[in-house]
């Protein structure tokens, strides 16, 4: 299954937030026909606009910097958080509250402390080192 491009993301993200192509650009403070060109794929966004358009949507701006190509992908699997982001009967809130579960988990089962990234595990001893 191939990853939709930046324009398909932004609508599929709009439609669940559930706000018209005219409110989006109003929020984001870009214009109505710039923004249904960017979601047909006809034109790229700087990341100042995928800023405004991820505040706008209330989700990661490094997500959307991730779909347009102006950041490498993280390492690891994404699969998961994409699928939370694209579920249409959650609301935003449920979202967030799904996504800081999943990856505090993560972070735990890796020994990562999830709120700074670093080895929270470093004065346990480990028999496997």
């Amino acid at each position: 299954m191939t990853r939709p491009g930046i324009g398909e993301f932004l609508k599929e993200q709009r439609r669940t937030a559930q706000l018209s192509l005219r409110q989006l650009a109003d929020l984001a403070g870009v214009s109505n026909p710039y923004l249904s060109q960017i979601e047909r794929g006809l034109r790229k966004p700087s990341a100042e606009v995928l800023q405004q358009l991820a505040k706008a949507l209330r989700i990661s701006s490094e997500a959307l910097y991730v779909r347009a190509g102006l950041l490498d992908e993280p390492s690891g699997d994404h699969e998961v958080e994409d699928a939370i982001l694209a579920d249409p009967v959650l609301d935003e809130q449920q979202k967030r509250a799904l996504l800081d579960v999943y990856r505090s988990f993560r972070a735990a089962k890796l020994g990562l402390d999830a709120t700074s990234g670093s080895d929270a595990t470093s004065d346990i001893p480990n028999p496997e080192r």
